[in-house]
């Protein structure tokens, strides 16, 4: 999957823990993107079988688009408490490098990580 489909998915997945019903213009303005932009990648996600849109036009995560969604934003919090807690980089920071990562790091290097993380009791 394409680094800026997962990034919309990891928004939606957020935007859903934090205000419940997700819009478009909502997703604009969490990425600071237009809401042309937006409205395409709602139509390239919802014909991926990711999304659904209701006829009020919220957006939902199919199962499909959720198990994707968390997969993301669990590579997210896990590299970002990486390089806050190991490399001591300040969080803004951590969140961009991890935001950049997250989407071409190897399964194999995650996975190292993450275990590292758990076995040292950071994550």
């Amino acid at each position: 999957m394409l680094e800026s489909r997962e990034n919309y998915l990891e928004a939606i997945l957020m935007l859903k823990q934090e205000i419940g019903q997700v819009r478009s213009i909502d997703i604009a303005r969490k990425l600071s993107y237009s809401k042309a932009s937006v409205s395409r990648a709602v139509g390239i996600l919802k014909n991926g079988g990711y999304i659904t849109v209701d006829a009020k036009g919220y957006i939902s995560l199919t199962a499909e688009g959720l198990a994707k969604a968390e997969a993301i934003y669990e590579r997210h919090r896990t590299l970002t408490s990486f390089f806050m807690e190991i490399a001591g980089v300040p969080e803004h920071v951590a969140e961009e490098d991890a935001c950049r990562c997250e989407h071409v790091l190897s399964k194999q290097t995650f996975q190292g990580i993450k275990m590292y993380l758990n076995e040292n009791g950071v994550c």
